[in-house]
């Protein structure tokens, strides 16, 4: 969420925190380009106006 909606914030200490977790630098790199790419395509989609096909809409709540 840090990377996507406070990409500003993430800093030495966020990056040092994950690796205090067990996180590997190449597990933060995947991690980070998995979130970019994500950001990347839902931004695109959603301003090309492209809808989703009919096996990926949620049912309607009734």
């Amino acid at each position: 969420m840090q990377i996507t909606s406070r990409q500003h914030s993430v800093n030495q200490k966020t990056i040092d925190g994950l690796r205090q977790h067990g996180w590997t630098d190449e597990e933060i790199l995947t991690a980070v380009q998995i979130i970019g790419f994500f950001n990347y395509y839902t931004r695109m989609v959603d301003a090309l106006g492209v809808e989703p096909e009919d096996f990926m809409r949620r049912p309607k709540q009734e």
